[in-house]
C-alpha cells in the first residue's frame, strides 16, 4: 500500500471515530438517502457519527453522542459539532420499525428507528431514522457516510495507538470509576442498570486540571469523555471532551500509521466489529482515496449554545437558539470557515 494510501486509511478511521468509536469496513443502510461521491469536482461532505452504548442485543440502542463531521469542498480541515443528546425535537414517523411520528429526545430516534421484532433490534436501521431528525434539525438533505460507534471499541483504538494525550481543561471526576479502572460500587437497592439515577458509591477517578497534555489509557480516555456530572455546563463540557479527543487521535493515527505501517492492521485487528460503517457502496480505502489531501491539523471543534427547556415548571431536555440556524446555513453552504470569522461568539470554538 502506497504512503498515501496508509495515510489515507487513517484519515478513514478519523471520519468513524469522533463519538468513540472503531474501524469496520459495511456496506450503505437500505433505505439512507445517500448521494453519489463524484470522483472528480469534489464537493463539501457532510458525515455523520453516532456512539452508543450497547448493553445487549435485546435492548433498543439510544444515541449517547452525536456529532456531525463537515468536510469542505476544498478539504482544508474537517468542522466537527455535536448535537446535544437531549435537544427536544420532532423525530418523524418511521413505518419500518412501526414508531409514530413524536416529540422528544433526539438520542431517542436511534431507538425508535431501531425495533425490528419482539426484543430485537438493528442498529443500522436506527441509524436511519436519526439520520433523518438531524437533518430535519441542521438542513442537511442527507449524509454523505455515518457511523454507528461502541464504548468498547473506542478504548481499543486508544489502546492501539499506544494512548493519547490530551490537555485536561477542568478537572473531572469520574462517575462510574475506582482510581484503578474498576467500576464502582453499587448502592444496594439500585442493582440494576436503570434502577437509579445515581446509584454509585465509594472512591472516585478524578482527573485534575492540568496545564500540559496528559496520558490516557484506553479506559481513562472513555471514562472520561463520558462525563457530565460536576462540570459547570454538563454535557456541554461533555461534548467538548469528546471532540478533543477526536483531534489528539486523528494526529497521532496519522503519525503512527505513517511511521509505521504495520500498525494499520493491528488497529483492524484490536477494534473488531465494534462499528457499522455506512459508506454509500464504498469502503474505508475508497473514502481515504478521496480524503487523503485533507490537512489534519486546521480540524475545528465547535459546540453549540444549548440550555435547558422547561414546559410546566419540568425539565424536558435541551434546546437551541434560533442564533444558531445561520450556522447550520453555513455548514449546508459550505462557508463554515468564512461564518466563524464574521460571526464570533455564535458558536463556542473549542
Amino acid at each position: 500500500m502506497p504512503r498515501w494510501a496508509r495515510f489515507g486509511v487513517a484519515l478513514g478511521c478519523l471520519v468513524t471515530v469522533p463519538a468513540g468509536g472503531a474501524l469496520v469496513a459495511g456496506t450503505a443502510v437500505a433505505g439512507v438517502s445517500l448521494p453519489g461521491i463524484p470522483a472528480v469536482a469534489p464537493r463539501p461532505l457532510n458525515i455523520l457519527l453516532v456512539g452508543i452504548d450497547p448493553r445487549d442485543t435485546h435492548t433498543a440502542p439510544l444515541a449517547d453522542s452525536i456529532i456531525v463531521a463537515h468536510v469542505p469542498a476544498d478539504r482544508s480541515g474537517t468542522v466537527l459539532f455535536s448535537i446535544p443528546r437531549d435537544l427536544v425535537v420532532r423525530i418523524p414517523a418511521f413505518p419500518k420499525s412501526g414508531s409514530g411520528a413524536q416529540r422528544t429526545k433526539i438520542n431517542a430516534a436511534m431507538a425508535l428507528g431501531s425495533r425490528i421484532g419482539e426484543r430485537s433490534y438493528s442498529v443500522a436501521q436506527g441509524f436511519e431514522l436519526l439520520a433523518q431528525t438531524v437533518g430535519n434539525v441542521t438542513g442537511i438533505r442527507s449524509f454523505d457516510a455515518g457511523a454507528v460507534l461502541n464504548f468498547g471499541g473506542f478504548r481499543k483504538l486508544v489502546d492501539a495507538m499506544d494512548g493519547i494525550s490530551v490537555v485536561v481543561d477542568q478537572n473531572v471526576v469520574s462517575e462510574h470509576r475506582k482510581p484503578d479502572g474498576e467500576p464502582r460500587d453499587r448502592l444496594p437497592q439500585c442493582p440494576g442498570h436503570d434502577n437509579c439515577h445515581r446509584p454509585y458509591v465509594g472512591a472516585q477517578k478524578s482527573y485534575p486540571k492540568s496545564t500540559g497534555p496528559v496520558h490516557f489509557r484506553g479506559w481513562e480516555a472513555l471514562d472520561y469523555t463520558r462525563q457530565r456530572y460536576g462540570l459547570p455546563r454538563s454535557d456541554y463540557d461533555r461534548q467538548r471532551h469528546q471532540r478533543q479527543f477526536v483531534q489528539a487521535l486523528a494526529k497521532k493515527m496519522k503519525r503512527k500509521i505513517l511511521t509505521e505501517p504495520g500498525r494499520l492492521v493491528q488497529v483492524t485487528m484490536e477494534v473488531g466489529r465494534s462499528l457499522t460503517f455506512i459508506g454509500n457502496g464504498r469502503d474505508l480505502a475508497g473514502w481515504a482515496q478521496m480524503l487523503r489531501i485533507l490537512r489534519i491539523r486546521e480540524m475545528i471543534s465547535v459546540g453549540l449554545p444549548g440550555h435547558a427547556l422547561f414546559e410546566n415548571g419540568l425539565y424536558r431536555g435541551e434546546q437551541l437558539p434560533a442564533t444558531v440556524s445561520p450556522f447550520f446555513a453555513a455548514v449546508v453552504q459550505d462557508r463554515v470557515k468564512p461564518f466563524l470569522v464574521a460571526n464570533p461568539g455564535v458558536v463556542d470554538l473549542g
